[in-house]
């Protein structure tokens, strides 16, 4: 897993520091893989685009296109301008449509990038898919379009490229790019329930903070994955009705019906772990409402014994006082000890039985 980690990240930053006018990448099975500044740079000396679109199955991926590019791949390959609206706003609802001559999808996946400031943000993928080859456009440097090359050079031996296998591909290395994070949410969430009813006052500082940042994971996660089941279940659908020109093989089918039930698990997974969160959450909360009542029940329990001494001493402090005032008191003529230990006695009594009515009725 880890291989694997550092294995994408260097990937990813090969991705993004590619030369920023080679946004062009064509791909045929006749050909190699092509980086261009524009369509027009594709054909080779001697070559046309139309000859190499002709050789074999082809795959032109578009990274930020301008409004005018899209316009002219518009032109070029009869797309709708339903879809080519779709693309220049960058709509980002995922949807599934059928077209006479192609199928157009929006697939979402998200910014993979550990150190950018948008990391987990949506980033929507569109594939316009036809008989003969496959258009996609993404806005953001992006792993998917170099992982799915790299798996057909891996591959190439075994299976047969075809715009809907390059299409599957795509949406089955979208899908795996969540796993690896969504394995990660597990163990945190595991870590979260075990420990938020063993640890220690002081070490519970994190734990809220800890559990909010994890939420907020699984709930864009699930934003994320919310609509992708439809979207497969729609294309599923559509895809077998023979009365569309464009009809995906079979084979394909059962892939796309296999990554509807990742998806359909990941969202399971996350629901789940959202629930444990909740719980955990309510869990932190009550332990943190009990140690306040805890500490307030002592607090009251000191006030109450000081209360309890004050009263015994306030009314002894009166006493004293009295008999320091600059007046005639019982016993001033008295020459002997007798009225100081009698007053004395008299307050030591009056203490003992305060304390015993208090130790009785629960106060001290």
């Amino acid at each position: 897993m880890i291989t694997l980690f550092v294995f994408n990240l260097v990937t990813l930053f090969n991705v993004i520091h590619q030369h920023p006018s080679e946004r062009f990448t064509f791909y045929s099975t006749a050909y190699s893989t092509i980086h261009a500044r524009s369509l027009a740079e594709i054909p080779s000396a001697g070559t046309s685009l139309s000859e190499m679109l002709k050789a074999g199955c082809w795959w032109i991926d578009i990274l930020a296109p301008t409004d005018s590019e899209v316009q002219v791949l518009g032109r070029i390959f009869g797309i709708h301008p339903l879809t080519i609206e779709d693309i220049q706003t960058e709509d980002t609802r995922e949807k599934c449509e059928l077209f006479k001559e192609y199928y157009f999808i929006c697939f979402r996946t998200f910014d993979q990038d550990h150190y950018s400031p948008t990391y987990l943000q949506p980033v929507s993928i569109y594939m316009i898919v036809m008989k003969e080859g496959i258009l996609s456009f993404h806005f953001r440097p992006s792993l998917h379009p170099s992982n799915v090359r790299r798996r057909i050079r891996q591959l190439k031996d075994y299976i047969n490229v075809t715009p809907d296998w390059i299409n599957y591909a795509i949406i089955d290395d979208i899908t795996d790019s969540f796993a690896p994070l969504i394995r990660t949410i597990e163990f945190e969430v595991d870590s979260i329930d075990e420990l938020v009813l063993i640890l220690k006052e002081s070490e519970q500082s994190d734990m809220l903070r800890r559990i909010g940042h994890c939420r907020k994971k699984v709930l864009g996660l699930l934003r994320l994955l919310g609509n992708k089941a439809d979207v497969m279940k729609g294309l599923i659908k559509r895809c077998n009705e023979l009365r569309w020109d464009v009809v995906v093989s079979s084979e394909i089918v059962l892939y796309l019906g296999d990554i509807q039930d990742h998806i359909i698990t990941m969202v399971q997974n996350l629901n789940h772990y959202e629930k444990i969160l909740s719980r955990s959450h309510s869990n932190y909360l009550a332990q943190i409402s009990i140690e306040m009542t805890q500490a307030n029940n002592q607090i009251n329990d000191v006030l109450s014994r000081l209360t309890a001494l004050g009263t015994i001493l306030i009314p002894m402090n009166l006493v004293t006082g009295l008999w320091g005032m600059n007046v005639p008191v019982p016993g001033q003529e008295s020459e002997g000890l007798t009225w100081f230990f009698s007053i004395l006695a008299s307050l030591i009594i009056f203490a003992i039985i305060l304390v015993v009515m208090a130790h009785r009725t629960g106060i001290v």
